[in-house]
């Protein structure tokens, strides 16, 4: 995947410059474009995974006019954002279904207080272009690297099982994207289950290609989660940052191929995986209604059944409706 794998540490000085940081859990500061700092000023302490979310604002303007300080970090994976949610480290950041489940399972105070529906193709499991392997039932007694708790582990439970294995049937290895892929193509692993950027990413360059995609596996659910403490404490900010994001989606699909280039520049993968990955990823923000809250709690019952949680979790105190959001 090349030195969009590599996650080397870099300062942004323009509006459409970014940054990637070596380790989960360092954290970067950064003035964003208009902000200025001032004593009393509000700073949200923003998660990112693959600068998609920033990378996002930044090409279509929507950090502009901020009556608050960002201060951005990234991470390579849900992992370790949950893990910087429950410490506090930042006060919200985008995370899929299946890893709220495991932080909130681990104790985490966090909710989500924004749902995003998309099409689950680009959650897959992968393998390398001249494996052998066919179909899922094919991965009984293989290895499948992935992110422990990730979405990734997900449809991998998910495959695994809707083709009649169980879990101990295969052996998961717990790698962060970028061990995985390396795993992967030097043939230590049999498979490698990851989700967008990165599948769109493996399917360009040729290192891989789909075995098992997540459509029809899984409900296609993210979320922008935040901490009890950020929304009791800068809720204002929190919704105007939320209706921003809500904006740049809208903008993002009346403006294809402008987003999809700046895309690729922001977080520094070729066009081709950046429009690949965004077209067919369709994302909506929707209303946190009855069917999101019913899709979670399947997906926290799931978890629960294979084993990876260990008590039920009720969901619907997991979200906060108040925020109004749909696209």
């Amino acid at each position: 995947m090349g030195n969009a794998m590599n996650f080397s540490t870099s300062i942004a000085h323009g509006s459409r410059r970014r940054f990637l940081v070596q380790g989960a859990s360092v954290a970067a500061a950064v003035a964003l474009p208009g902000a200025v700092a001032a004593q009393g000023r509000p700073v949200l302490k923003a998660g990112d995974q693959k600068g998609g979310l920033r990378a996002l604002l930044e090409a279509a303007g929507g950090l502009e006019g901020l009556g608050y300080d960002i201060q951005w970090s990234e991470f390579p994976a849900a992992a370790p954002l949950a893990e910087a949610l429950n410490a506090a480290a930042v006060d919200s950041g985008p995370i899929g279904d299946a890893p709220l489940i495991f932080a909130l399972a681990a104790g985490t105070r966090v909710k989500a207080i924004g749902a995003n529906r998309s099409d689950s193709y680009g959650t897959a499991v992968l393998v390398r272009p001249d494996s052998p392997l066919k179909t899922a039932a094919d991965l009984k007694g293989r290895s499948i690297a992935t992110n422990r708790g990730s979405i990734g582990h997900y449809v991998t439970l998910k495959a695994i099982t809707s083709a009649g294995l169980k879990p101990e049937d295969v052996n998961i290895r717990f790698l962060a994207p970028a061990d995985a892929k390396l795993a992967l193509t030097q043939g230590s692993v049999d498979a490698w289950a990851t989700w967008e950027p990165y599948t769109a990413l493996a399917e360009v360059s040729h290192h891989a290609r789909v075995l098992v995609s997540g459509r029809g596996l899984l409900p296609g659910l993210s979320y922008l989660a935040a901490t009890d403490s950020a929304i009791a404490a800068k809720r204002p900010v929190l919704q105007d940052f939320m209706q921003r994001v809500v904006k740049a989606q809208l903008w993002s699909y009346r403006n294809v191929d402008a987003y999809s280039a700046a895309l690729a520049g922001i977080i520094g993968i070729p066009s081709e995986a950046a429009k690949l990955q965004f077209e067919r990823r369709q994302q909506k923000w929707v209303a946190i209604d009855a069917q999101v809250i019913a899709d979670q709690q399947g997906t926290a019952d799931f978890y629960r059944q294979v084993g990876l949680i260990k008590q039920p979790l009720d969901v619907k105190g997991t979200f906060d409706t108040g925020f109004g959001v749909a696209g």
